[in-house]
């Protein structure tokens, strides 16, 4: 058996679907073999791979087991000369699997190899190849300097930002998204290190490889997708006390005393920076629209106070008023409006509109409840409420105004579709799209046209050929693009997602006969899921993050934000 593959799976059908997918025509011609192991996903991924891809062998956990130890599980079965660790986020190019082995063959003192991997939009992944974090150049990413100098070779060791993506080159640390390894370098160096439940397993295993006396290589001629579990957020404070404690392990282990102490010493205080930073910038960006409708709403009530008291010849209010009850009325106003999905975005000033209605039906409510030397003014109420509602809505019209994409209206982001896939397989996809219910306008397909399409109802909407797609991109303004999967290759896809490479465009790809279309995925926390979750934590059900007390290995807090088992 000259290759085994084994792909650890946790509640990601569609992905896992799609790289079992793009592995059929990669593995033509290689004596090679599929292992998932999966960590008791209940999305249907066993039975998915039981029927669709039968050849592919399954361990079905009863847990959770974390990357390391699935991985092992599969690497102790796996008969292949060579053992390839691959995410089931990822899609490899049909002569990648060739390529790679080819390489090592080739190369007897490589013990590990890693490849060029673009992200779902088509920017190139850093983390293709990485340097040692010995107390050095941990300390130059944690502070700053390697992004701040990526290109140099004091500073910018961590992603080893000096070297050209686009050549081979010997490197230090191996991504676990697609790590090949030869199987009598694991049998001297041992297997991944189950101390690691998530994250720096790969760079512990990449060390133990050169320490052996092998090479680990980043390989540029051949390329994949690699969705990197873009809902696990990097600036999250789960991510940093996680990640950071890996590194903390991974310097006990290799570092001699004095050196792992400092680099303990740097971690603890990377940790505390960075999940300050965090908290700090995910608050911010929370509150500064609440605090900047509140600001303007406030201003207006001093106004529209001062107003009534003269002209509807109101004993003056007392500074109580001002002081209390009226941040009291904003307070309500924009809760109501936040609970209403009024600060979702991108804006919908319905929303803010319904959630000052409602809100001012709650004031007016407990307003009727209070005893008589409380009862300020209804009118006030009713005026605070128009001036709330006209505020909100001006400065929603001048941040749409300004560009941001984020706080634009929801009515004017349109998303411009673009299939790129011959018109059968166009019009399939179209009509999965129209069933789903999505907001599309559908400008047309590309293709590399037949006389045949011309039966097809689509065929009216051919734009041009693959070719010029970067021109129709910009004649046609699109910003979604999806690749059929059946009429082109990862290869294909994967050069076609280099040369388009802008963020703002969407691109997904629709594998063949599935219903599902694949892109970059995100997650969007409901509002009153995330208040009971506070109360959760507060009673002790769950943590942010930290063991399952029944579970040992299993982080429940890092399963609320993390659909990948790793990224």
């Amino acid at each position: 058996m000259k290759l085994s593959i084994i792909i650890v799976n946790y509640n990601v059908r569609y992905f896992l679907q799609q790289c079992l997918q793009s592995l059929q025509p990669a593995m033509q011609g290689l004596e090679a073999e599929i292992f998932v192991v999966d960590n008791h996903s209940s999305d249907g991924s066993v039975d998915m791979v039981a029927q669709l891809f039968p050849q592919v062998k399954i361990i079905a956990n009863l847990d959770n087991v974390g990357f390391s130890k699935a991985n092992n599980q599969g690497i102790r079965r796996a008969s292949g000369e060579y053992i390839l660790l691959l995410n089931p986020d990822t899609v490899v190019e049909e002569e990648t699997l060739k390529k790679v082995c080819a390489f090592m063959d080739a190369h007897p003192e490589a013990g590990g190899l890693g490849v060029q991997m673009i992200d779902g939009k088509g920017n190139f992944l850093p983390e293709s190849k990485r340097g040692l974090p010995t107390p050095a150049v941990a300390f130059y990413k944690i502070f700053g300097f390697a992004t701040l100098f990526p290109t140099s070779k004091t500073f910018g060791k961590y992603h080893l930002g000096y070297l050209d993506k686009n050549k081979t080159n010997e490197v230090d640390v191996l991504s676990g998204a697609f790590m090949l390894m030869r199987k009598a370098t694991l049998d001297k160096t041992g297997l991944l290190d189950e101390d690691f439940f998530m994250y720096g397993e790969d760079i512990d295993l990449s060390y133990r490889i050169t320490k052996a006396g092998y090479k680990n290589y980043y390989f540029a001629d051949t390329r994949i997708i690699h969705y990197k579990g873009e809902s696990t957020k990097k600036s999250s404070v789960n991510y940093v006390f996680v990640f950071y404690k890996a590194m903390v392990i991974f310097a006990r282990k290799h570092f001699a005393p004095g050196g792992a102490a400092l680099f303990a010493f740097l971690i603890n205080i990377a940790i505390w920076l960075r999940a300050g930073i965090s908290i700090a910038h995910r608050f911010l960006s929370r509150v500064w629209l609440p605090l900047l409708d509140g600001f303007f709403i406030y201003g207006g009530m001093i106004a529209i106070k001062n107003y009534w008291s003269i002209n509807a010849q109101v004993a003056k209010y007392p500074p109580f008023f001002m002081e209390v009850v009226v941040p009291i009325y904003i307070g309500v106003w924009i809760l109501s409006a936040y609970l209403n999905g009024g600060y979702d975005t991108p804006i919908r000033i319905s929303r803010m509109i319904r959630g000052m209605l409602m809100g001012t039906v709650v004031i007016l409510v407990g307003y009727a409840l209070l005893p008589e030397d409380l009862r300020f003014s209804r009118a006030l109420i009713l005026f605070g409420t128009a001036w709330a509602s006209l505020s909100i809505a001006a400065t929603r019209l001048l941040l749409h105004v300004s560009g941001i994409k984020k706080y634009r209206f929801s009515d004017s982001i349109k998303k411009r579709l673009l299939i790129v896939g011959d018109a059968d397989e166009s019009q399939r996809v179209l009509s999965l799209i129209m069933l789903s219910g999505s907001k599309t306008n559908f400008i047309g397909y590309v293709a590399e046209k037949s006389s045949s399409e011309k039966e097809n109802p689509i065929h009216s909407h051919y734009l041009g050929h693959p070719e010029e797609l970067t021109d129709l991109i910009s004649i046609y303004e699109i910003n979604e693009i999806i690749f059929c999967g059946k009429n082109h290759t990862s290869a294909d896809i994967i050069g076609q997602m280099l040369r388009i490479g802008k963020d703002e465009i969407e691109i997904k790809i629709a594998p063949p006969e599935s219903l599902f279309i694949i892109g970059s995925n995100s997650i969007h926390e409901k509002k009153l899921s995330f208040f009971k979750n506070i109360f959760r934590v507060l009673s002790g059900k769950i943590s942010w993050v930290g063991r399952d007390p029944k579970k040992d290995k299993i982080f429940k807090g890092l399963k609320i934000g993390c659909f990948l088992r790793r990224c």
